[in-house]
């Protein structure tokens, strides 16, 4: 009996009531995309694009996007190695809370930041009654906003990736004489590398189109904490070929990163 390298569900013929319904799911993505580039101002986009709104909005956007990568490599890769590793009370309470930005509305996360960090919040007041700092209404605030949204998409790639990884390997490095750090820089983290650069690059591109949370704790204030997305929100009122230039970019790159992605680490079988 001779064996045929194409297994029967690649051979067998889809039904065409499901194919026309793929069509028309595929149809709900590709249409408001045609629907922008159909709108954009080709001619004049070189301008648009290096107009001082577009300029400033990049600017922030990029340094508070990178600035929230930053905070939750460095916070979110202990949290997920806490998650994955160590068994403690409430782990699945704290994973609840990890995993709650993720289907809480940006607005109702940006509130909780407000209250929490405000000037008159629980540790913003005093923070500022000791150091004088307010983190609404900056640049700082926009971070925060950013980190928020942003970590979790991190925590969960890293956490995955954690247990899935051998221990036979770590363990094979202690027995060697390795130390705990040492095991965690130069086999954990490396074996896991892949796992952590799409978590990085995830948490960068939600950052960078975060919306909800940032407008209500940071505001929308131009040069100082107007992001990409709140200059989208701001130009469909006063301009729209700035706001479908504005739209064209972060389309754009998240496309881009999202492409980048599937095709190195999230490569099907």
């Amino acid at each position: 009996m001779t064996s045929k390298s194409t297994s029967p569900r690649r051979r067998q013929q889809p039904p065409i009531a499901l194919v026309i319904l793929a069509v028309a799911g595929i149809a709900v993505f590709i249409v408001p995309l045609i629907g922008l580039l159909a709108r954009t101002p080709w001619r004049d986009l070189p301008a648009l694009l290096t107009s001082d709104v577009v300029v400033d909005a990049l600017r922030i956007s990029f340094i508070a996007s990178i600035g929230a990568t930053a905070i939750s490599a460095v916070l979110g890769v202990p949290l997920a190695w806490l998650l994955a590793r160590v068994e403690f009370p409430g782990r699945s309470i704290v994973r609840g809370l990890v995993v709650l930005p993720l289907v809480l509305p940006p607005v109702v996360g940006g509130a909780a930041l407000l209250f929490a960090l405000g000037r008159r919040g629980i540790i913003g007041g005093p923070l500022h009654q000791m150091t004088g700092l307010v983190l609404p209404f900056s640049i700082w605030g926009v971070v925060i906003a950013a980190t928020f949204v942003a970590m979790p998409f991190l925590v969960i790639t890293v956490e995955g990736a954690l247990r899935n990884l051998d221990p036979r390997f770590e363990g094979a490095a202690a027995t060697l004489g390795a130390g705990r750090w040492t095991v965690l820089r130069r086999v954990t983290l490396p074996m896991i590398g892949p796992s952590l650069a799409a978590g990085l690059a995830l948490a960068w591109a939600r950052a960078l189109g975060e919306f909800g949370a940032t407008i209500t704790f940071a505001g929308n204030l131009q040069g100082r904490t107007q992001t990409l997305p709140l200059a989208v929100f701001v130009a469909l009122e006063t301009d729209r070929g700035a706001a479908v230039a504005l739209s064209l970019i972060m389309v754009v790159i998240s496309l881009t990163v999202l492409i980048v992605l599937r095709e190195r680490w999230w490569r099907p079988l």
